[in-house]
Order: structure tokens, then sequence, then C-alpha cells
């Protein structure tokens, strides 16, 4: 495998900002102690024929201890910085010119607080570029452990051919947070210029698997064994959402295939329509007597019969609401955890993922990753072959939630045909489903005691229920409880403001219904 990233160390000089003492050592090279900057892009062309060189790098970064960069900061306000990289490049320029194939030779000066004193880097080779003054970003490339916390990791040039990102800045252009893959493997990135696709290869071909996820956006990285680690790389183009797609090297396998099947999340589940049951009133039944004699009677056994529960309710998703609203109730932050199963589950049990509003209405991922600021609509993969999908609030309830966070399989009860039953902050009917109703949920800013996260737009008695075979009918039980109706896919389809015993709101299989944080299906 070619170096794709030339990155050596000059050793110690006694003044760091001479360019002559980087660039060559007095005398003949050859007794040099070390090599110096010119010997190494000398033994190192870009190209060449046979043993003669035919065309060098010109793109170098120095790197320098910190200390150095702020003292001569705060001097000269980084005038020996600039001149150190005018001088390099001059003197690059003078020595290399028939080799540099009408490239621009420049140079870029970096800080590190891991170096020793007079200590001085280089970094070079096919997949080191340094942009033009004024070049616009065409890619952003960002990493994410689990699809929540994403951490920048570079940027891609119009004119930036080659990318290598892996485990550190030492073996490739630039590192990649929380990299699992070890020194050795490393991701190509090739961009040929604006108009073709980014392709990504694997180097060495065999040190991972990488594949694109086009439902998510983003790329997939996975090592080898039943173990394996992953790594999600996202790459966009600069100004738009939409990830770019990966083209296809017919000629290495390395490369990822964007034209491979990919399986999309399962959100939604076929659900089979159960007939109307019939009735199960236990009643004897007639038997036709014979004109000759009569049949023998069948002993019957002593069985009892109870109806069979055909209807269930589904909590399908969670209303986040706009804690602005609250403030007056002292509610700081409202976090709810999700566990190995995607379950809502109280925060710090084992979460994989929690999501977070506050009294300002801005959302948080949070996972062990870290924090960070979430859009809606988003989707999450903290795990495989499971997503979490955050949408937008239908228009008529954006003034009360910041967005609705769908469960991937949410917690269900059964719902008895023919009962008459109520759901509210002190009704025990589906009480499973008010995962919510804990102060674990809850911060408040004065430090006193949380109370249930149910007191927050929820009633006592929010409103009555009964399921039967066409839908599930609903009556209101408090004025002041909002209530909406959304179909299958989560948009509005009303508000329910009048809905009396004599005359309830059927809302058909399949259906929703938003009462405080809760969004409730009906499956028949």
């Amino acid at each position: 495998m070619p170096v794709y990233v030339q990155h050596e160390v000059l050793g110690k000089v006694q003044d760091v900002f001479n360019a002559d003492a980087l660039w060559q050592a007095p005398g003949l090279s050859l007794f040099a102690r070390r090599p110096l900057l010119r010997d190494l892009l000398e033994r190192s062309p870009r190209e060449q024929r046979g043993r003669a060189a035919t065309r060098c790098f010109s793109h170098v970064t120095l790197t320098l201890p910190q200390d150095e960069l702020d003292d001569d900061r705060h001097l000269t306000r980084g005038a020996r910085v600039r001149d150190l990289a005018q001088s390099l490049a001059a003197l690059h320029q003078k020595d290399f010119g028939d080799l540099l194939g009408g490239d621009e030779v420049r140079y870029h000066v970096l800080g590190s607080d891991d170096m020793e004193p007079g200590e001085v880097k280089v970094k070079f080779g096919h997949a080191v570029y340094l942009p033009a003054p004024g070049e616009q970003v065409q890619y952003t490339v960002t990493a994410s452990r689990d699809s929540a916390i994403w951490q920048p990791v570079c940027a891609i040039y119009p004119n930036q051919r080659l990318t290598l990102v892996g485990l550190d800045a030492f073996g490739a252009t630039f590192a990649v947070p929380g990299w699992p893959f070890g020194p050795e493997g490393g991701l190509l990135l090739v961009n040929d210029g604006p108009d073709a696709p980014l392709e990504l290869q694997v180097r060495p071909k065999d040190s991972f698997e990488c594949r694109l996820d086009a439902a998510n956006g983003y790329y997939v990285l996975r090592g080898k064994g039943a173990s394996a680690q992953r790594l999600l790389l996202k790459i966009e183009r600069a100004g738009t959402l939409r990830a770019p797609v990966a083209a296809a090297s017919a000629a290495s396998p390395a490369a990822v295939r964007s034209a491979a099947p990919q399986r999309s999340p399962a959100v939604w589940k076929a659900r089979t329509v159960t007939p109307p049951a019939p009735d199960m009133t236990a009643m004897p039944l007639a038997v036709p007597q014979a004109a000759a004699a009569p049949a023998p009677v069948a002993v019957a056994e002593d069985a009892t019969y109870a109806p069979v529960a055909r209807h269930r309710i589904a909590l399908a998703a969670l209303a986040l609401p706009r804690l602005s609203r609250y403030r007056d109730t002292g509610a700081q932050a409202l976090e709810i955890g999700l566990d190995a199963r995607l379950q809502p589950n109280a925060p710090g049990q084992d979460n994989v993922i929690r999501f977070a509003v506050d009294d300002a209405d801005e959302l948080h991922a949070i996972t062990a990753a870290g924090r960070q600021r979430i859009a809606v609509p988003s989707q999450f993969a903290p795990i495989e072959n499971a997503s979490i999908r955050l949408l937008a609030a239908p228009a008529q309830l954006a003034d009360r939630y910041s967005a609705l966070l769908v469960l991937p399989e949410g917690p269900s009860e059964a719902a008895l045909a023919g009962t008459r039953l109520a759901f509210g902050r002190g009704m025990p009917a589906l009480q499973a489903l008010r995962v919510l109703d804990t102060p674990a949920y809850l911060r408040q800013g004065d430090g006193s005691a949380a109370a249930s996260a149910d007191r927050l737009g929820l009633s006592r008695n929010a409103f009555g229920w009964e399921a039967s075979s066409d839908g599930l009918r609903v009556t209101r039980q408090s004025p002041t409880q909002a209530l909406y109706h959304l179909d299958e896919q989560l948009a509005l389809v009303a508000q329910i403001e009048h809905a009396g015993d004599d005359a309830p709101y059927l809302i058909p299989p399949g259906h929703h219904l938003v009462a405080g944080h809760y969004v409730l299906r009906f499956d028949a």
C-alpha cells in the first residue's frame, strides 16, 4: 500500500523559526546527522520514472511546540510564523521548481502541546492538501459511535482529491474521534471533482467493512468478528443536509457499493385487522332432535367462558412538551431515557440514549459520547437493527409540543371490548402506558423535589374510552384537557373538542390519540 501521508520528525533545532535550519543542513547532506525537509521531499517524490523524480509534493504542514507559537503571537503578532511559511515556500520553489508541474507551493504551520522544545514535525504526501485562500468547502465529514453525538472530522475542498482518515494524524490526513479499528486501517476518500460522487475505499481492504446506510444518510464502518465495533461516518455537501452517494469502484472490492440493498428501519408493523368478535355470551345451544329417536345427550364439560382480548392500546410515541409553557411550575428540563430494547426508562438507568428538552424548548441527545443539540426531524440508531425517529409536531400542536419521539416498540395493554374506562393521571386503567408518571424524568430549577412529569399537561381524568371493533370511542372527561386525533403517519386529523357520552369521538384502528405526553395507538 502506498504511503498516503508522510509524517516525519526533524528532531530538535535551536530555532524552530529558522527556515534554513529546517530546510537543509550546511555542507554535504551525505554527512548530515539527520535528514531535513529538503532531503525528505527529495527521497519521497510524488511521481518518478525509474529512479528519477519527475514530480514532487508541494503542500507541507509543519507542527511546532505550542509554546513557541504562543510566544510568537504575543511578541510579534505571529510575524515569525508567517515569515517561516513564506521562506520555506521560496526555498521549495527555488530547489524543486522544475518538479512542481505548475502546482502552487503551500506551507501551513500548526502548534501542538505534545512536543518537546525545539522539536519540529512535517507532514506531506498524496493525501495532504492545503486549501487556497478563499477556497470554499465542498464536503464536511463527521463521525459518531451512536448516531446521536456527531463530532467533526474534517472538511474536503474541491481540489482535494485524496483524504485518508484513521486513528490519528500521524498516519492519516485527519484523526477520527472514537476510531475503533487500530492504527493499521484507514478510510480513503477519493474526490474526482465537484461533478463526480465521492468514493470511499477501505485501506488495506480487509481492515474493516464499510457500507452506505442510505435510509439514514451515513456510512457504517464495522470491524470483523462477532463482537465487532462500529463507527458511523456522515459526509455532507457543504450547505446541504443530504449525504452524497458513494461511487462504486468496479476494479476495487474495497470500494463502497451504494447499490447494495439496504434494510429500512422497521417502525410500523403490518397488522391484520381481526374480524368482529362473535357474541361470547355463554348460552346453551338448541340441539335438533331426530324424528325417529332422540339423539344421545352429550355430557357438557364444566367450562368457564371468558371474553378474548382482541384489542390493544399501545404507546406509539412520547410528545415532548414545550417547557416554556410551564415556567411557573419551576420545571427546568424533561429527560427521557431509552434502554437497550429502546423502551422508555428513567435517566441514568442503563440508558443507551437520552432525549432532553429544556425550558428554552431546545432538544438535546445524550449518550456516553456526550451531549449535543439536535434538530427536528432526526433519526438515531444507537444500537444495531433499530432506529428512533424524532418527528416535528404537527403545526396545530407546535405551540404545545417540541417534537414527537417515536418508539420502535412501545409498551401496550389489552383493551376489552364493551368496557368503559378512563385514562388520566389519577386513573388505574392503562397505567403501564403512563411511563413518565414519576419525578425521575423532571428536573426543577430551584432544586426542590420534582413532581410527576404527568402533571405537565395531563388531567387526573383526561378522557373516557371504550374499545370496539370499529375503533376506540373517546369521550372528554376534563374541559381543560387537550386531545388530538392523528392518523397512521402521525399527521393531524382533528382536535377533539366535542365528545360526550351520548356522542363519543371514534378513533379508527391504527390511528393515534394524543393526551398529555402520550401518543396512544389503537390496534384492533
